[in-house]
């Protein structure tokens, strides 16, 4: 082979590299979408939403990306003006998340059949859209959930760290159930049992917070909590840190329920002490 020869054959071979591994770059680079997975739509999955009150929305969330933003958009067919659009940034840099949220149906807002879009950005601009049809209807119901309560602990009791704090009994509605927050409570912050909530970052302690109920209008619970705990048992378990730190001192238990037209019920305060 004379030198030119191999001079040719040299530069192909070259080529080929720089091709492959032009190649190999290239499915290194392929774009992460973010994924949405286990959509729920109403309350048990139902895809029912009812006028006046919310819709409950949950569904598992990746982003490799990084989440930017999450967009709840609910209409009708093209050329309703009809339409309901919430746009959440809370979840701001998390690469995965359990988006769980309630969007509230107006009452001003027609019956039948509608689009629900949930649409996840994560910050590199990438965005994923996941669609499914959810029934909006008309229901009359001012009869809130009554809360029985079995077994709690006794009038003032004394918790020391590593003890657990048991609260049990059953919730019953007159046509269906939507949410149910079990709550430790200190005293000296003085919030009102409307303002006690299972939302995360929040003073209370969560005992037990949940939607889903395998029978729509009752459900048994038990709630417990260890004090001294390093999280609570939400949802998605929180850290007991900062406003909701362990302290010593007069605490009380709430228990309160709502359906699925948002009313509520409140039990009585069930107080205890802790001394850490």
């Amino acid at each position: 082979m004379n030198t030119k020869i191999k001079s040719i054959a040299f530069i192909l071979a070259v080529m080929g590299i720089v091709f492959f591994s032009s190649c190999d770059n290239n499915d290194d680079e392929t774009v992460q979408k973010p994924v949405v997975s286990n959509l729920e739509l109403g309350i048990g999955d139902s895809h029912i939403g009812y006028i006046g009150a919310d819709l409950h929305i949950e569904a598992e969330i990746v982003a490799e990306g990084k989440i930017d933003k999450i967009t709840v958009e609910i209409h009708q067919e093209e050329g309703s003006t009809d339409e309901i659009v919430v746009e959440y940034d809370e979840f701001a840099g998390l690469k995965n998340t359990t988006f769980h949220k309630h969007v509230d149906i107006p009452a001003t807002t027609f019956a039948g059949t509608y689009h629900c879009h949930i649409t996840v950005t994560d910050m590199d601009g990438n965005s994923t859209t996941v669609e499914e049809e959810v029934s909006i209807e008309s229901m009359v119901d001012d009869k809130a959930p009554v809360i029985t309560i079995s077994s709690s602990p006794e009038n003032g009791k004394n918790f020391a760290n590593g003890e657990t704090i048991s609260i049990s009994g059953s919730i019953t509605d007159n046509i269906s159930l939507a949410g149910l927050v079990v709550a430790l409570v200190y005293e000296t912050d003085k919030i009102a049992d409307a303002d006690v909530s299972g939302a995360a970052n929040t003073k209370v302690i969560v005992m037990l917070h949940t939607h889903d109920f395998e029978d729509p209008d009752e459900s048994d619970f038990s709630a417990t909590i260890e004090v001294g705990a390093a999280n609570d048992n939400n949802m998605t378990p929180v850290a007991i840190q900062g406003d909701n730190a362990w302290k010593s001192g007069n605490y009380y238990i709430l228990v309160k329920s709502k359906d699925a037209m948002g009313n509520w019920a409140f039990s009585n305060h069930y107080p205890i002490v802790i001394n850490l």
